[in-house]
């Protein structure tokens, strides 16, 4: 039985990190997929394409994603026959983290309708259009998913976290005083530790 990981990015990320996680998943092919838009109706069409190929040689696809790779892969692949997913810190709730930074930067629905994009001081620019391409794309996700979480995560709240797991077939590992972005030696080594036992 041929197996294959997709593997999905973050922002500012690459498909190269693929690499560093082979190790953890002894008997699996890696495929990172490669995009540098972060625009979900633009990266659902490159992760489609690698899903379809992968189908036609492997017999148990999985994914693992990273951040905003994991909003990027349930909104693509909801309807994929996925063997199993790992996301780390992932965002899980797009809508939410869009209003969360809509409020963070004092903007109101009626200002981004108006302007269309609004840059923000923190560096993200608010769109109107990915805020209404989310409302109209709802996701259902029905994937057994292992879900990896720090404690210290500045980005996706812990109680959209635990939300998600009370309504979907999911698992969550909590790392404390983690980061959003697991960098650090010690980080890094519970994610590898996580990534092995959660691959199964």
């Amino acid at each position: 039985m041929k197996k294959v990981i997709l593997y999905i990015h973050g922002k500012g990320g690459s498909y190269l990190e693929a690499e560093q996680y082979r190790k953890n998943c002894i008997g699996f092919d890696m495929i990172g997929i490669d995009f540098n838009e972060y625009l979900p109706w633009i990266v659902q069409n490159q992760i489609q394409s690698v899903y379809n190929e992968a189908r036609e040689k492997y017999d148990y696809v999985y994914v693992i994603a990273n951040s905003i790779g994991a909003y990027f892969a349930m909104h693509t692949l909801q309807n994929c026959d996925i063997e199993k997913a790992l996301f780390i810190s992932p965002v899980l709730d797009m809508e939410r983290l869009i209003l969360d930074m809509m409020s963070l930067a004092n903007v109101s629905e009626k200002d981004l309708c108006e302007k269309e994009e609004i840059p923000t001081d923190f560096g993200e620019t608010l769109s109107w259009k990915y805020l209404c391409f989310v409302r109209e794309n709802p996701i259902v996700w029905n994937i057994p998913t292992e879900i990896l979480y720090a404690e210290n995560d500045n980005l996706v709240s812990r109680r959209t976290v635990d939300e998600f797991i009370g309504s979907h077939n999911a698992n969550l590992t909590v790392m404390e005083n983690g980061e959003h972005w697991f960098h650090t030696d010690e980080q890094l080594a519970f994610l590898n530790d996580w990534m092995k036992k959660a691959i199964g």
